[in-house]
């Protein structure tokens, strides 16, 4: 960020940039949240985002697909917010943001999402312990998939 712009200006090139990002993005879109120094974009849809078709119903498992587990009893999600690629520290050669084992907080930073030169935080929206982590450093995700698998916080494993 330069020094020399006024917060209203840098709000406005983040702007700017957020309607760019959701106008390229394939699919809908829930959350975009952009960051140029102290100052934080950040929109937020409820309901029906755009009016992006929905993908037709299958009724048989698509072989070529990635088999994702199924969901064990009782265990959360944190989840893509974006479509792109998938780190779990803020910079190469950094630990991770989280790690397993690791008791998270709703709002704690869990990794990023790259997408179009963009690096959006995943937060967790809820508490729990991080069980599993379900993506690769460094690999492509989508929209909305599983990044990792906790245990809601109060229960104990055995």
């Amino acid at each position: 960020m330069s020094t020399g712009q006024s917060p209203d200006a840098v709000l406005d090139g983040l702007r700017r940039h957020a309607h760019r990002l959701v106008a390229e993005l394939a699919g809908p879109v829930r959350r975009v949240r952009l960051r140029s120094g102290e100052t934080v974009l950040e929109v937020e849809w409820h309901g029906p985002a755009q009016a992006a078709p929905a993908p037709a119903p299958r009724t048989e498992p698509d072989p070529s697909a990635p088999a994702e587990p199924p969901p064990e009893s009782g265990r959360l999600t944190v989840r893509a917010p974006v479509v792109g690629t998938f780190y779990r520290a803020p910079e190469p050669g950094a630990p991770p943001f989280v790690a397993v084992g690791d008791l998270i907080r709703p709002g704690q930073v869990v990794g990023i999402v790259e997408a179009m030169k963009l690096m959006n935080e995943v937060t967790a929206d809820q508490a729990g312990r991080v069980v599993e982590v379900l993506v690769d450093d460094g690999q492509p995700v989508e929209y909305d998939q599983p990044l990792l698998a906790l245990e809601p916080a109060g229960q104990r494993g055995g």
